[in-house]
């Protein structure tokens, strides 16, 4: 591990559903272990901007304790180096953001799921509540094993596996 604090980007399309829940995940799971990290969240569409999370993604959040407070807005160029890691909800979102990375930025780009399962997480806009708890626990499964990476296997602490 380096000796700065890693920050994270966690993106998706729109920026109301799964990125501020994989944000607000990490950061609640990052504070669990007392690891200091940075993490935000922002969509590759501008549609968005502005907006608050989806109202199922806040009840997810408050059903489970961990905050979640913020303002949808959209990646810009800049994210790229202010970032060390940027990490997609899905393939299509990665594609994307190779798509207009910068030459010799300094942000990892990355599928979110690459550290798990490879799996995208699960869009669940528009759908039922189990579809934004599926979504919670990927995200959960994800932050964790993110961490474990980034500063190591967790040793035993079971308050970091579950909220």
């Amino acid at each position: 591990m380096s000796s700065t604090n890693p920050s994270v980007l966690v993106v998706c399309l729109g920026n109301t559903c799964r990125s501020p829940l994989a944000e607000a995940v990490l950061q609640h799971v990052a504070k669990q272990r007392g690891l200091n990290i940075s993490v935000d969240s922002a969509g590759t569409s501008g549609y968005n901007t502005g907006k608050g999370p989806n109202p199922k993604t806040i009840n997810v959040c408050q059903k489970y304790g961990i905050p979640i407070n913020r303002v949808a807005r959209q990646i810009s160029s800049e994210d790229f180096d202010q970032f060390t890691y940027i990490l997609a909800a899905d393939g299509s979102n990665l594609a994307n953001l190779k798509r207009i990375q910068p030459e010799n930025s300094k942000a990892e780009v990355r599928l979110f799921g690459s550290y798990d399962d490879n799996e995208p997480i699960a869009d669940p806009y528009g759908g039922e509540m189990s579809e934004y708890e599926m979504c919670y626990e990927q995200c959960l499964r994800y932050s964790n094993k993110f961490l474990d990476k980034v500063f190591g296997t967790a040793s035993g602490n079971t308050a970091a596996s579950g909220v």
